[in-house]
């Protein structure tokens, strides 16, 4: 298991910045996306996806994973939405060209809403039908798919987490307990997902709070990092606390977190 950092983390550092300071943390792996001034160029991957990627390779830094995001938030251009599908797969195949030339893995989107006029069940047919050619499309080039289930999103429990798996086969789940644990799932109820996870983003939550400090929140994260061990699991473990005005997730200190999130998966490393 290894550890990276989220660039979005960092909103007000450019993204070479977040490199350095992913090297002084020594950690020197860096999980890239569209966000605030750390963000990379969406339009530049969509019109030149082998430039941006020599773009990326001179940052000379390990990048396990891109955030993409097809519209310009949570609901634009979302998996469940019929009428987005055919434009999404068309900027995923240049999206999936520049992850292979920049060497990045795995390609993280998020699954979709419940949009007016659906249920749960409507959201989640269409994002399955989209997901399955969404994952061809990845695995034609080398890369993995992985889905982020989330707070707002359709799959707000890991029971449809692991419907949605089982309608895609490959498709892989980047797993974030914070997204579960705030709305009041136990820890053993998403140890669940760890057989279908490929990244897992770490950060402290606890019921009602999506984000708190390490010592305020209810994830037991040595036995998190015991059952990716039981499983196996030898990805990245991305530290993912942010400064955003989402979900009361402003009022932690985003590098103090970091550090001693570095420190516990340390800790509980050395006593392997």
């Amino acid at each position: 298991m290894k550890l990276s950092v989220t660039s979005w983390s960092f909103p007000q550092c450019n993204l070479s910045e977040v490199v350095g300071l992913s090297g002084l943390l020594n950690i020197h792996a860096v999980d890239l996306g569209y966000f605030y001034r750390s963000a990379i160029n969406k339009n530049k991957i969509l019109e030149d996806p082998e430039g941006m990627a020599e773009d990326i390779g001179r940052l000379n830094i390990t990048v396990p994973c891109l955030y993409h995001l097809f519209g310009e938030d949570t609901t634009g251009r979302n998996l469940s939405l019929k009428m987005a599908g055919e434009q999404n797969k068309s900027d995923l195949k240049k999206v999936a060209r520049f992850c292979k030339k920049a060497s990045i893995e795995t390609i993280f989107i998020l699954p979709g809403v419940v949009n007016p006029g659906q249920s749960i069940k409507e959201a989640m047919k269409i994002s399955a039908e989209n997901l399955k050619e969404m994952t061809d499309i990845c695995q034609k080039e080398g890369r993995t798919l992985a889905i982020e289930p989330h707070v707002h999103s359709f799959l707000e429990s890991p029971e449809l987490v692991l419907e949605l798996l089982n309608k895609v086969p490959g498709l892989k789940v980047i797993l974030d307990y914070a997204h579960f644990i705030c709305l009041g799932f136990t820890q053993h109820a998403v140890d669940a997902l760890i057989p279908f996870t490929k990244l897992v983003h770490l950060r402290q939550a606890k019921q009602g709070y999506l984000q708190t400090s390490l010592e305020k929140g209810t994830i037991n994260f040595p036995a998190v990092f015991g059952a990716l061990k039981e499983h196996a699991f030898d990805g990245y473990m991305s530290i993912e606390y942010v400064h955003q005005d989402y979900m009361n997730t402003l009022y932690n200190d985003v590098l103090s977190e970091t550090i001693k999130m570095r420190d516990l998966v340390a800790e509980w490393k050395a006593g392997l």
